[in-house]
């Protein structure tokens, strides 16, 4: 079983606005002639790469929930200009969204145990995969998904 990571997405309020801003982020590469992949920096490089390349998702939490997961690609440990190691985590870019699952805040990332990640939604299986995002959450909220 993969090991995953898990962590906040900051300053995004939907799946949809994360997806829109790493469109627009490739666009921009593209149009520049960098390289067309998708990147997170971290601060810190997982000791545990190795689980996490095999087959390895970093899961999104949005707004409290975990919500989306993207696969994780590579992982580019680094130096910056100013002498500290960080790492690169490089993520496939399509989205996979998840069940919702609470999460409280933290700092960083986290390992995510496999048996322990959120399920992938999209086979219609779940009653709340026919609702809009929004009543969704709002359901979730009270208690009634």
């Amino acid at each position: 079983m993969p090991l995953h990571l898990i962590k906040l997405c900051v300053g995004v309020e939907t799946v949809d606005e994360l997806e829109a801003y790493v469109a627009a982020r490739l666009d921009h590469a593209r149009a520049t002639g960098a390289a067309v992949e998708q990147i997170h920096t971290t601060r810190m490089v997982p000791k545990r790469a190795a689980e996490l390349a095999d087959g390895g998702s970093l899961y999104w939490v949005i707004k409290g929930h975990t919500q989306v997961r993207q696969r994780l690609l590579a992982i580019r440990p680094f130096v910056d200009e100013a002498g500290i190691g960080r790492c690169r985590l490089v993520l496939e870019p399509v989205f996979t969204r998840t069940a919702w699952q609470p999460r409280r805040a933290f700092q960083g990332w986290r390992y995510l145990k496999a048996e322990d990640a959120p399920m992938d939604l999209g086979g219609g299986d779940t009653p709340d995969e026919a609702l809009p995002p929004a009543l969704s959450r709002e359901l979730f909220e009270l208690g009634l998904l």
